[in-house]
């Protein structure tokens, strides 16, 4: 007998077996709206067009019924995806008792080699964007910084050699 298939359960599941979820207030105001905008616009979108589709006739040859029964799929899935987020996310803050040191959402500023100054925001592994100067916590450098104050280096190894930073500010 094969048991029915869960998202919302096996989400749940997901979760539990990982750490905490570490969001900044951006990163759950950013989910918030996703979900938002899922139930109130791509969703009901979707079940008419499932609707629509379904009146063209037979169900096991209709393309188009098929890819918005899929589309409509996908975004329950990620409905539940999201809502389980919400629901164990633990909001990163800035703490009082930690000043001077580097911790989640502080903001770092590092001297690379000597090669210039690089600005670094202290996020969970969900928010990171290295481009965009959103370091986890979880990489090696985030790692690295993780409660070290103005002044210290630390090195780490790159495809390229060791490189060192050196913390000039942090916020």
């Amino acid at each position: 007998m094969r048991l029915p298939h869960r998202p919302k359960q096996q989400m749940k599941q997901l979760l539990q077996e990982e750490e905490a979820l570490y969001l900044t207030r951006e990163g759950i105001e950013k989910l918030r709206r996703r979900l938002k905008h899922i139930a109130e616009v791509e969703l009901p979108q979707a079940i008419e067009d499932v609707q629509r589709t379904g009146e063209f006739g037979d169900f096991s040859e209709n393309a188009e019924y098929q890819e918005a029964k899929g589309r409509m799929r996908r975004l329950r899935n990620q409905e539940t995806s999201i809502t389980e987020k919400l629901k164990v996310a633990i909001e990163i803050q800035p703490s009082l008792t930690q000043s001077g040191l580097v911790h989640m959402g502080s903001k770092v500023v590092l001297n690379i080699q000597g090669r210039g100054e690089k600005m670094f925001h202290i996020v969970g592994p969900e928010e990171t964007d290295p481009l965009k100067g959103r370091l986890s916590f979880k990489s090696p450098l985030g790692a690295r910084l993780m409660g070290r104050s103005v002044g210290e280096e630390v090195c780490v190894q790159s495809p390229a050699g060791e490189v060192v930073y050196r913390i000039i500010s942090i916020e």
